[in-house]
């Protein structure tokens, strides 16, 4: 592969965190095709970091919240403009919100807040994704091998599998 037609091929991450309360944490992205919707906290894996990491960072970055990791919950694929590969692992995570105060990302967020899932389901600003994800029994597959044995022959730095 060129290795300029890798730039169309797009890996994502976003974090459902549920609180102590059963709400969710949700962001009102100031850009692109999510502008003034509610969303799941999101953003582009970094090089050097695998996708759980990459959804921690993200996680704290665009809302201060730094919660527990509980497993991988799926994925999101899709084509935009027949061209770019639009890829999103999502992970389930829990976090005690009373104990971390929530600071949106004013740049690229209007607003980041924990709301019920009955509150979701009724406003119309709620996006697809989050739509679907409340019709779901949710169920993460936690991490089962953190790192690879000592015969490593392709030189991985960083190695997880999540079945």
């Amino acid at each position: 592969m060129d290795p300029n037609e890798r730039t169309r091929v797009w890996l994502g991450v976003a974090g459902l965190v549920v609180n102590e309360l059963g709400e969710w944490l949700v962001v009102m992205k100031r850009y692109g095709g999510l502008d003034g919707k509610w969303s799941l906290p999101a953003g582009f894996v970094q090089p050097g970091e695998t996708v759980d990491e990459a959804c921690l960072r993200e996680l704290e970055e665009e809302t201060n919240v730094k919660p527990a990791l509980q497993g991988f919950l799926g994925f999101r694929t899709g084509v935009l403009k027949y061209d770019i590969s639009d890829n999103l692992a999502v992970f389930l995570l829990t976090a005690h919100s009373a104990q971390q105060q929530i600071i949106p990302q004013l740049d690229e967020l209007y607003e980041a807040c924990w709301m019920s899932p009955e509150k979701l389901r009724e406003d119309q600003r709620t996006s697809l994704m989050i739509l679907e994800l409340l019709e779901l029994d949710l169920m993460a597959k936690p991490l089962r091998l953190g790192e690879l044995e000592k015969d490593n022959i392709f030189g991985y730095t960083a190695y997880k599998l999540y079945f």
